[in-house]
C-alpha cells in the first residue's frame, strides 16, 4: 500500500469544497450550523454524508461536544492550495516550463512577494 504524498490535496466536489470554505471562515461547526449557512439548503443526511467523505479525506476533524459533533479544518485553506499547486507540478513533464508559465501570469504584486521572499532566502 502506498502512502499519500504529504504534498497531496485531495479532490473536492462542488458541496465539498463550500463546507471547506465555510469551515475555513468560521470554525468550529455542527452539521446544524453547515446546512443553515449553505445557500442551498441540503438536508441534514446530506451533509453529514459530506462531513463523512471530508473525515475520509483527512480534511476534517470531528470533535465531540456535549450531545454536538464539531467539525474543525485539518488543513488551512492556504496549506491546501499549497499542495494543490505542488500536485500540480509534480503532474508536470517539465516543472520549470510550468513554474515559468505560473510567474508570467502572475500580477505585479505577486511578483513582489515572490522577489522579496527569494531575497531573503
Amino acid at each position: 500500500m502506498t502512502m499519500p504524498s504529504p504534498h497531496s490535496a485531495p479532490q473536492l466536489g462542488e458541496l465539498e469544497q463550500q463546507v471547506m470554505n465555510l469551515l475555513w471562515e468560521t470554525s468550529p461547526r455542527n452539521v446544524r450550523e453547515v446546512m443553515d449557512a449553505l445557500p442551498s439548503k441540503p438536508a441534514y443526511t446530506t451533509i453529514t454524508t459530506v462531513m463523512q467523505n471530508l473525515k475520509t479525506k483527512n480534511m476534517v476533524r470531528a470533535q465531540r461536544q456535549g450531545r454536538f459533533v464539531l467539525y474543525l479544518p485539518q488543513l488551512s485553506r492556504e496549506e491546501y492550495v499549497a499542495r494543490q499547486m505542488h500536485q500540480a507540478l509534480d503532474a508536470s513533464n517539465d516543472m520549470a516550463a510550468s513554474i515559468l508559465h505560473f510567474v508570467q501570469d502572475l500580477p505585479e504584486e505577486g511578483l513582489e512577494m515572490l522577489r522579496n521572499y527569494l531575497d531573503q532566502s
